[in-house]
Formats: C-alpha cells, sequence, structure tokens
C-alpha cells in the first residue's frame, strides 16, 4: 500500500509543470531556450555534460536524482551531443524495481541505444523478464523498448513470449503486442512468416485501438501479395462504414472526425485491394460516396481523408460516379485560398486526367493560376501536372514554360529534372524537327552540364539525317539554320561544354555547305572557341577536329585556303600538348593539309556522318592471319579471364637469376606483398598515412607463391645439412627480395547515384452550374478574367478556351453594334424558332484528345461558358439563316484555334461578323487540307501557320515563329 502511495506521489509530480525536477533543470531548460546562436547552446551543454559527468561518477546518487540526471543526458543527446558516458547508467536503471524508475530506464536505453549497440545485449534479458511482469504497465514499457532495441539476431529470444501476449486481458498489451509483431516483420520477414494468421485474428479484436494497429502490419503485407487477401475486402469495406457511421467511441474522434487516421489506413488498403479489379472494386462504391457525402472541409484532417478517397477512386476500376464526386471535391481544393489545398487539388487533378482526361477541362484557369503563383512548391505541382497533360498541340508551349521556369531556379537537382523534362517532351512531341533543335539549344545554353550526353548525341544525330525523307532542300534549310543560330550563340560567355561539343561538331560539318559564311570565318570562329577554353581538352578536341573538316571540305572543292595565323598557333600548342589524343588531331591536320584532292576525298569523304558502319567485334578477317601463325608454332591465345595464373607464374623469376641481376638495372614488376594476418593488417592500416599508395595484391600471386615457397626447401634446413648456421634474428636485409609483409589498405569505392491551417471556402458548386461560376470566388463576384490567362488557357487545354476568348471578342464587338443592328438581328434570329430547338449543341471537345473530335449523339452536357450565350449575339450564336441548310453545329475556328492541330475539317458556317470572316475562311481551308505523315507537321503546314498570323497582324521575331510569345508579347 505504502508503495502504490509512492507511485502517485511521483505521478502526481510528475503531472505538473515542473515535472517534479529540480529548479537546476528548469533553469538549463530556460538558459537553453533563451541562447541567441548555436555557439552559445553548444557551450551550454557542454557546461551540462561536464556537471553531469562529475555527478554520474559519484556511487552514492540517490535513484530519484539518478532519474533527473538521466532526463538531463536524454536533453542533451536530443540536442546532437555525445552524452555516451551516461548510457551505462540507463541500462543499469531498467532493472530498478521502482515504475517510475524502470520506465525511465527504458525510455533512456530506446532513445541512446539501437540495435547494433553493444549494451543491447545486456537489456535483452531484462525485456525477457519484464514482458512475464504481472504489471501491465512493465510489460507496455518492455514491449516499447523491444520494438526499438531487438534486432535480428535477437528476434528468437522474445517472438514466444509476444505471441503469447496477443491473447493479454489489457488491451494496451494487445495493441503493443501487435506493434512488435510488426516491427519485427519489417527487420526479419522470415522470422514471423509463420505468425501472419495472428494479424487476421487480432482485426476482429473488440478494441478499435488493438484492430486500428493491425492495419499497418496488414498493408504491408497486402502491398507484397494482393492476391492473398482478396478475402478481406468486404471486412475492411464493413470496418470503414462503421467508422463512417461514429460506431466508434468518441475517444477515438479527432477534430470532431471519427477514427481518421484509421479511415485513412483502410482507404489506402482498400486502393490496393482494388486496382484492377471489378468485382472487389464494386463493394467500395457504395462506401466511397458515404464518406464523400459526409466529408468536412472546414478541417486539415477532413480535407486529408477527402484526399484520400480520391487517391483511392483514382487506383480502383473506375466508376462515373465516383469520378464525378471526386471531381467535384478537387473543384474545392483547387477553388480555396490555402496553398496546401491547391497543392492538393493540383496533385488529385494529376490522378483524374489518367482516368478522364476531359476534367481538366473545368480547372483551366485554376490551374493556369497555380502556374504563375509565387508558391515555388505549388508551381513546381503545376508542371508536373502539365507535363502528364502535355500532347503534340500544347507542347510548345509547355516547354517554353519549363525552359523560363528553369532559367530562373538555382536548385541544381531540380533543374535538371526540369530539363530532362522539357528533352522527353521535345522528343516525344517535337511539332517539326526545327523547333526540337531550337529547343534543344535553350535546354543546353541554360542548363547543358546537367544534361545527359546522350541527348547532345541524339540532336546531332538529328541535324545529320535531317528529314529522313528525300528532300534534300527542307534538309540543307534545317542545317543552314541551326549553323546561323550557333553562329550567334558561339560568343556568348559561360556556354556549357556539351553544347559547345555540338556547336564545333556543326559548324564543322555544315559551316561552309550553303556557301553563306566563308571556311576563314568559319575557322576563325572555331580557334576562338578553343582559346577561350584553355582548360577543356573535350571542346579544344572538338574544335580541332571540325577545323581539320572544314580543310578537308574546301581541299575536296578545289579551293585554296591559307592557315591562318591564330589557327597555326592553335596548332603549335596542340602539338606540345600533354593530351595524346589533342597532339595526334593536330598532326592530323598538318598531314591533310599537305595531301592533294583525291587524298583528301577517301580519308574525308564528305557528309560521311550519316553512314553506318559495321563493326566486326568477331575480328573474323584475321582468321586466315591467325590460321597461318598457329601452323607456324605460335601460341595460341589466352583469354584475359583465364590468364592471371599465367601472368603470376611467368612474372616470377627464380632466386638464382635474381641474384645474378642484383646489379644491374630491373625491368620487371615490383613484387606484389604477401598477404599479412588480420590484427597486423589493421595496424598497420591504422598507423600508415592516408596518402602512401599500397598496390593491391591479386589473389593468383598468393596462391603461386605459396606453392612455390612450399615446394623450396627452408635455408635453416639447407645450412643445417653443412653444419654451419648464421643467425640472423634482428638484421635488417638489404638486398634480394623483401621479407618483410606490408599491410594493403582496404579502399572502397564509392559510386555515385545516377536519375509529398486549411482554410474553408464555400464553394458548394453543383455539376449542374455553369463551370464559369464554378472557379473562384473572384470570380463568382463578376470579376472579368484577363485576356493573356484565356489565351494562355487555350494554348494549354485547346479548343474549349479558344471558343471562350473567340465568345469574349464577340461580346465586346456586339456591345459596340448599333441598336439597328441588334434589332436586325433579332428579327433574324427569331425567325425560325422551331429549328433552334430540334438541332442539339454539340457536345464539349475532348481536350487532351490527339486525334480528331469525336461525333456523338449523346445528350447535350453543359457549356463551360454558357453564363456568356446571350452576351455572343444573335448572328454567331444561330446555328443556321433563313433559307440556308444546316451542315454542323460546331463553331467556326477563331484566332486561337488557328494554332492548334484540332481543327475541325469539312465545317461549314456562317458569320455575320466581318472582323472574323477572314479568319474563320482560313481555319476551314487549313482544316480541309491534308497533313503529310511524317515527324511533326509538314513545312507547308507551317508556312500556312506563319502567313495566317501575318495576315490577323502578327509579326514573327524570328525564322521558326513562336506564335504564342508573339501573340502575348
Amino acid at each position: 500500500m505504502e508503495q502504490l502511495r509512492t507511485i502517485g506521489r511521483e505521478l502526481a509530480m510528475g503531472s505538473q509543470g515542473g515535472w517534479g525536477q529540480s529548479k537546476e533543470f528548469l533553469d538549463l531548460v530556460k538558459s537553453i531556450g533563451e541562447a541567441r546562436s548555436k555557439a552559445e547552446e553548444d557551450r551550454i551543454i557542454a557546461r551540462e555534460l561536464e556537471h553531469l559527468k562529475r555527478r554520474l561518477a559519484d556511487p552514492d546518487v540517490p535513484r530519484r536524482k539518478m532519474k533527473e540526471l538521466l532526463l538531463r543526458l536524454v536533453y542533451a543527446e536530443m540536442l546532437g551531443h555525445d552524452a555516451s558516458f551516461g548510457h551505462i547508467h540507463a541500462v543499469k536503471m531498467t532493472h530498478d524495481e521502482s515504475l517510475p524508475l524502470k520506465r525511465t530506464g527504458y525510455l533512456a536505453v530506446a532513445l541512446f541505444l539501437d540495435e547494433r549497440h553493444d549494451l543491447v545485449i545486456l537489456v535483452v534479458n531484462t525485456i525477457q523478464k519484464d514482458l512475464r511482469s504481472d504489471n501491465y504497465l512493465v510489460v507496455c514499457a518492455a514491449l516499447t523498448a523491444a520494438c526499438r532495441l531487438i534486432g535480428e539476431e535477437a528476434i528468437p529470444a522474445v517472438l514466444p513470449q509476444v505471441v503469447e501476449l496477443l491473447a493479454h486481458p489489457k488491451e494496451a498489451v494487445r495493441k503493443k503486442a501487435v506493434m512488435a509483431l510488426h516491427r519485427f516483420y519489417q527487420r526479419s520477414p522470415s522470422s514471423v512468416s509463420h505468425l501472419v494468421s495472428n494479424f487476421r485474428k487480432r482485426l476482429c479484436d473488440n478494441d478499435p485501438g488493438v484492430m486500428g494497429a493491425t492495419l499497418c502490419p496488414l498493408y504491408d503485407l497486402i502491398l507484397e501479395e494482393p492476391n492473398s487477401y482478396k478475402d478481406l475486402v468486404v471486412s475492411f469495406v464493413n470496418i470503414l462504414k462503421q467508422v463512417a457511421e461514429r460506431r466508434l467511441p468518441t475517444s477515438y474522434d479527432y477534430h470532431q472526425m471519427p477514427a481518421p487516421f484509421i479511415q485513412i489506413k483502410l482507404l489506402k488498403i482498400l486502393a490496393v485491394l482494388g486496382s484492377g479489379d471489378k468485382q472487389a472494386s464494386g463493394h467500395m462504391y457504395t462506401v466511397l460516396g458515404d464518406i464523400f457525402r459526409k466529408g468536412d472541409t472546414a478541417s486539415n484532417i477532413g480535407n486529408a481523408i477527402l484526399y484520400e478517397c480520391i487517391c483511392c477512386i483514382s487506383f480502383i476500376f473506375p466508376n462515373p460516379k465516383m469520378l464525378e464526386a471526386a471531381a467535384e471535391t478537387t473543384s474545392k481544393f483547387l477553388k480555396s485560398d490555402s496553398h496546401n489545398l491547391k497543392y492538393m487539388g493540383i496533385d488529385a487533378l494529376g490522378r483524374l486526367i489518367k482516368i478522364n482526361p476531359d476534367i481538366a477541362e473545368e480547372h483551366q484557369l485554376a490551374v493556369i493560376d497555380c502556374l504563375e503563383d509565387p508558391d515555388d512548391t505549388l508551381k513546381r505541382k503545376t508542371f508536373e501536372l502539365l507535363y502528364k497533360m502535355t500532347k503534340s498541340t500544347n507542347v510548345e508551349v509547355i516547354v517554353d514554360r519549363m525552359i523560363e521556369y528553369m532559367i530562373n531556379i538555382t536548385d541544381h537537382h531540380y533543374k535538371t529534372e526540369i530539363a530532362s523534362r522539357c528533352v522527353e517532351l521535345a522528343e516525344q512531341f517535337a511539332p517539326s524537327n526545327q523547333w526540337f533543335i531550337q529547343t534543344m539549344n535553350k535546354v543546353f545554353e541554360h542548363a547543358g552540364d546537367l544534361v545527359n550526353i546522350r541527348v547532345a548525341h541524339n540532336l546531332m544525330r538529328l541535324i545529320a539525317e535531317g528529314f529522313g525523307e528525300e528532300d534534300e532542300g527542307a534538309d540543307s534549310q534545317l542545317r543552314s539554320s541551326a549553323v546561323d543560330s550557333y553562329l550567334r550563340i558561339v560568343g556568348e560567355p559561360k556556354l556549357p561544354s556539351s553544347f559547345l561539343q555540338i556547336i564545333c561538331w556543326v559548324l564543322g560539318e555544315y559551316g561552309t555547305a550553303d556557301g553563306k559564311y566563308s571556311a576563314s570565318y568559319i575557322i576563325g570562329k572555331l580557334c576562338d572557341v578553343a582559346e577561350a577554353h584553355l582548360t577543356d581538352d573535350t571542346v579544344k578536341a572538338y574544335a580541332i577536329s571540325a577545323i581539320l573538316k572544314t580543310f578537308a571540305f574546301e581541299i575536296t572543292l578545289g579551293r585554296k585556303i591559307d592557315l591562318l595565323p591564330e589557327c597555326q598557333t592553335l596548332v603549335d600548342e596542340l602539338s606540345a600538348s600533354h593530351s595524346t589524343d589533342l597532339q595526334q588531331r593536330a598532326y592530323e591536320l598538318q598531314a591533310l593539309l599537305g595531301l592533294d584532292k583525291t587524298a583528301v576525298e577517301s580519308v574525308m569523304p564528305a557528309d560521311a556522318s550519316c553512314e553506318d558502319i559495321e563493326v566486326d567485334r568477331s575480328l573474323s578477317f584475321l582468321n586466315s592471319y591467325v590460321q597461318q601463325a598457329l601452323e607456324n608454332g605460335a601460341s595460341p591465345y589466352i583469354p584475359e579471364s583465364e590468364r592471371s595464373g599465367v601472368i603470376s607464374v611467368g612474372s616470377y623469376r627464380s632466386q638464382e637469376q635474381q641474384e645474378t641481376s642484383a646489379h644491374t638495372l630491373r625491368f620487371e614488376a615490383y613484387e606484389m606483398p604477401k598477404p599479412s594476418l588480420p590484427l597486423a593488417t589493421s595496424q598497420t592500416s591504422m598507423s600508415t598515412p592516408p596518402t602512401d599508395l599500397v598496390p593491391v595484391p591479386e589473389a593468383g600471386y598468393y596462391k603461386e607463391d605459396n606453392q612455390t615457397s612450399m615446394s623450396q626447401p627452408p635455408s635453416d634446413a639447407i645450412s643445417g645439412e653443412f653444419g654451419v648456421k648464421l643467425r640472423l634474428d634482428g638484421v635488417q636485409k638489404k638486398w634480394g627480395r623483401p621479407t618483410y609483409s606490408s599491410s594493403t589498405p582496404s579502399s572502397s569505392i564509392s559510386s555515385q547515384p545516377t536519375p509529398n491551417g486549411a482554410s474553408h471556402s464555400d464553394g458548394g458548386g453543383s455539376s449542374s452550374q455553369p463551370r464559369e461560376s464554378s472557379y473562384g470566388s473572384k470570380r463568382q463576384q463578376g470579376t472579368e478574367v484577363s485576356a493573356e490567362k484565356q489565351r494562355l488557357a487555350a494554348s494549354l487545354f485547346g479548343s474549349a478556351a479558344a471558343k471562350a476568348d473567340r465568345k469574349a471578342q464577340a461580346s465586346r464587338k456586339t456591345a459596340k453594334d448599333s441598336p439597328s443592328t441588334e434589332k436586325v438581328a433579332t428579327t433574324n434570329v427569331t425567325a425560325q424558332p422551331v429549328k433552334e430547338q430540334v438541332i442539339p449543341a454539340a457536345p464539349p471537345p475532348d481536350l487532351l484528345d490527339l486525334g480528331d473530335e469525336p461525333v456523338s449523339s449523346s445528350p447535350p452536357s453543359a457549356d463551360p461558358f454558357s453564363q456568356l450565350e446571350g452576351l455572343l449575339g444573335p448572328a454567331s450564336a444561330a446555328p443556321v439563316l433563313s433559307g440556308t441548310p444546316a451542315t454542323s453545329t460546331s463553331k467556326a475556328p477563331g484566332l486561337l484555334s488557328i494554332f492548334s492541330d484540332d481543327v475541325p475539317t469539312g465545317v461549314t458556317s456562317v458569320s455575320t461578323d466581318p472582323t472574323l470572316g477572314d479568319v474563320n475562311s482560313m481555319g476551314s481551308r487549313k482544316g480541309a487540307a491534308a497533313v503529310a505523315s511524317m515527324k511533326g507537321p509538314s513545312l507547308q503546314d507551317a508556312l500556312q501557320k506563319d502567313a495566317a498570323a501575318r495576315q490577323v497582324g502578327v509579326t514573327p521575331t524570328v525564322n521558326n515563329p513562336n506564335l504564342f510569345k508573339d501573340l502575348l508579347g
């Protein structure tokens, strides 16, 4: 009874503000909190550790005082300081009979040690004893320590007792026993593989805490083998339904949400079990719909559950109603003012568009806002979404945005990722080879050192191969534009090495091909590149090779060209270079200048970079020579993998040969060190300075040397036969083979590695509302979206946003018309009210589809900009005019649809707007033209785009215009 009173007093003191500790401890905490720098904090902790070291050395420290000293040690070690001198005292405290002291000891040991520490062996016996204790608090403390300290070797020592505790009457013990088994499974799956059925049994435990703890090991098991747990789908669904219906005790609620962490874990499990399984997914739809209906967006935890539901729906077999509910929840996330919820919305949208790309159509402006948000994390997540949405119609805009963002960031890791994504998108969706070359130039110019060298080789191969057709004129134009762009870029400072290699190669191959630039000019530029990068041997090698090819092409054409002074200086410098590769290239250039036209044509043929070179790796052309040599008595070839033993035998000479050549120069390799004892090796390696270079012996040397030494009689035996024996103890041997054995320090080769406060916004927008009002409270207040964002949305998402821009222009045009015009137009519209009701509206286009718009007979869906229908003007809204039969219900393409590949073909429409008449007819002509099957659109198509842009007042800034940037300025 007295012991219980003592425990009660200590627990009561522990619940107070000072935790029952002394004033010294509180002053320590206060002084650390008031420290103004890390150096001051380190000085305080250093003084405290010196004080604790002296106090712990005192054998008469009271037990309660020892408890406080250990807590102060824990505090110091949690701040990053070494308190290893007190670890043994924590181990001793785990043996104490007092419950508070034992729990303090287990706490300190769990924080001080890990499973690989030497002192853990002293704790295993204590844990075994405490697992059999009658006090469940002691058992819980032992189980907690076992999760932290029991390693793979010690699991069999405590596993039977932990399994027995699964049936303990106390739910806290059962819960911790499940956690301990889970930890054992993570460390050694084979040790507890026969106990997996215990997790299934604990899933039906009466206590929700034990059931919730069982979900964690079951999730790991289901990830490994989902098919073995398909029978538990109904059980998981029933548990989730009971939790969502608030059948658990209120003690499991968190921010008025019923057991949210159990719900999240169950949703993760159901996502794995329902992936690709229609039958299993069918059991989940009802409970997922209930969670969506009861979801609370007023708290972070409620939003977390809704987000996990979206993730679950994106994994299981798709269902239209579930996708609609997920899209509605995603819309609420995107229109929130919280950056965290916007981030979740962007991530959820990226998951949903994999199933239904049309979902992104509703959130165009929200994505644009996130792309321009100052929050860098949100901007990066938006770029990931755009990366998933990229297609041939929007690749130019997305890649340009990525490159612009890549230029402005300094994070090399993410810069590398953005560069690789730009390269991947450009290679996959490039509309033309010329655009691809210009895009690669931008990537190499701003992130050249971070791009894989394979990309540079692909770019050079593309320039060499051209369009891959018989149109030599297009190929020549492509190479000429590449030369022009590289001559403009080559003078810029701090160009990456890989980009300079591309520039030198292109200038050497095609610098003088079209006759636009003289050979002297190209050679001068190449000499400037080599002189500006004196420390980069690779760039100098590419430059001298390009100069050699330029000279070769000029000699082939019969032109006389003199060696420029700066070129002669470069050749002389490289001829005396320490690099043999640069020397060889310089000598080759000098030799080439002395050859005639015929010899140069055979040595350096024109445009030979596209020729396929067949390499005979087996060297079969040498078979006759080898056979003849073998017949003449030559030794057969021994593969490298089999010649180590032969080399080791042949590399040694006999002792007599070594003694005869002791006074002459020796040209054989040094003797490899003999193997030494492990202890001597470790001691020698510790004493050897790190700068010493010790050769690493091969295994073959040891083997042969041991055999040789065993075959020869020892010197003592030989001298004993003649009765003479020299005493050589302590005498250092000066000549001949060394008699000591040197240790070989182990060297490790390091390999460099190659390439996740919510604010509630009342949105409540249903699916029947117009999409214009479903995004953002600011737009619900009537704020007009800027024309720049509408154009950007049109470029990213396709024709729907272009139609919205066209409608906005038409509405502003209609507002300026006279009343008489409006009256006449109204009369024309009301003349045929019946036809307007009979003709159905066209469904919204598939924005992420690469093909033509599908023709569907399904009921018309809500127009995304239906609120602007009344502002368009009667003439443009009417599908037909009086006396003219309607051939299509599609709108004529607007200004921005000229630059889209998804132009509807065969569309006949009549517009009364004089401003858009020429543009509409132009779009129809463009839609009727056939597109040639090739990599990217044909050259004729690109010229039509250019002419159309000039016709509407857009003046391109370069030869290959970026129409999106020209539109936006």
